[in-house]
């Protein structure tokens, strides 16, 4: 079993909060991880999981079943299933504020963190469970994390040809099961029509007119579309990076999808050589090497990408712990050169460092300031900073 990063976290948590959460897309390891939790703190918790009929039953009157476990910590998974469920725990905790009494799971939904931050403020810490990352698969994994991405059972599957029979079988189950689950009436072909869209134009500027044309709908249900997937960690909107400085700037975000398995499985690509030779080899690169960034560095960070109408361009950017910028450039080349648009934005920003991040071996200065970063360094990145 692998051991996921955020559970050290999740741990912490449950001794400084009365609930605790833990958010992430369906089948990404929240249910494996809370029950390894659950035998590394207390091994009498209680487990309840919303999607099983006997377990629904017992919440028939959940607040007789949830008093007798005061003492205990209650886990309750897919709680979105029963949002009801907020207000009654908001006042548990209110007439008895022992920390860790509650953990709850939960696929987002759109109104999951609405009725949460309404019921729940001040009593809830929430932690988002991402797909697996280098730090926890090992560098060595590289190759095989890329293309299948990091869903455990996709990540872990037997050969390429079971990973990808299994993200086709993931892709259908949400399409056709979790989003009418959520409350949501969309057609799943149509759904899944424009996830393959996204996916075509995986890391390119949001431009719903031109989507909308190409599937005969409107704009904003183009954008309902988009945020819905954003909302249930499939995609990934990067918003621009606004600075204070007189440049004509893009203001539309970038759009990933942001499993590179799930990417490959809609691009309906199978093997290693197969991705080393479609057009999307560059943006697929692109997308996992900004995952990889985001999933190491600490959850409270902001992250952006920066362009200008004259051709400056970062494709992604953070703040220190100063609030100074940040550059990264990511680069699918064993010999990586400084762009005229990355030193045109590095300069525009005044940014402190700057990466280029390449599927190389060796770490080395480009100019002042601005080194390579070998990919499988990544894991080593907040420690630079």
């Amino acid at each position: 079993m692998i051991i996921r990063e955020l559970q050290a976290s999740i741990q912490r948590s449950l001794n400084e909060f009365p609930i605790t959460g833990i958010v992430g897309s369906r089948q990404v390891g929240k249910t494996t991880l809370a029950k390894a939790i659950r035998e590394h703190i207390r091994k009498g918790a209680i487990y309840v999981d919303l999607e099983l009929p006997s377990d629904r039953g017992k919440l028939r009157d959940p607040e007789l079943y949830l008093r007798q476990f005061s003492g205990e910590l209650v886990i309750i998974d897919e709680i979105q299933r029963m949002p009801e469920l907020f207000p009654l725990l908001r006042a548990l905790v209110d007439q008895d504020r022992k920390m860790g009494r509650f953990l709850i799971l939960g696929s987002a939904s759109p109104d999951l963190i609405k009725r949460a931050s309404e019921s729940l403020a001040g009593r809830i810490v929430y932690h988002e469970l991402a797909t697996l990352n280098l730090r926890e698969t090992g560098s060595e994994s590289l190759p095989k994390l890329w293309l299948r991405g990091g869903y455990p059972d996709s990540f872990l599957a037997g050969s390429d040809e079971q990973s990808f029979a299994w993200r086709e079988a993931f892709i259908k189950t949400y399409l056709e099961m979790d989003i009418p689950q959520l409350g949501l009436q969309i057609p799943s072909l149509q759904l899944r029509r424009f996830w393959t869209m996204i996916a075509h134009s995986h890391g390119q500027l949001w431009n719903a007119s031109k989507l909308a044309n190409s599937l005969g709908l409107s704009a904003p249900t183009i954008r309902r579309y988009l945020d819905i997937l954003s909302e249930t960690f499939i995609t990934r909107q990067l918003p621009p990076y606004y600075a204070n400085i007189k440049k004509r700037l893009v203001k539309s975000p970038k759009v990933y999808i942001r499993d590179s398995g799930l990417l490959h499985a809609l691009l309906m690509i199978r093997s290693l050589d197969e991705l080393q030779s479609h057009p999307a080899l560059g943006s697929s690169w692109e997308g996992f090497v900004i995952e990889q960034i985001i999933s190491t560095l600490p959850g409270n960070r902001e992250f952006f990408f920066y362009r200008t109408s004259a051709g400056a361009e970062l494709d992604l950017v953070f703040l220190d712990r100063k609030n100074k910028p940040i550059a990264v450039e990511v680069k699918y080349s064993l010999s990586p050169g400084i762009s005229k648009g990355f030193r045109s934005a590095f300069a525009d920003l005044a940014c402190k460092q700057g990466f280029v991040v390449y599927p190389g071996e060796e770490a080395y200065p480009l100019a002042e300031n601005i080194f390579t970063l070998p990919v499988k360094k990544l894991v080593d990145l907040k420690d630079m900073l």
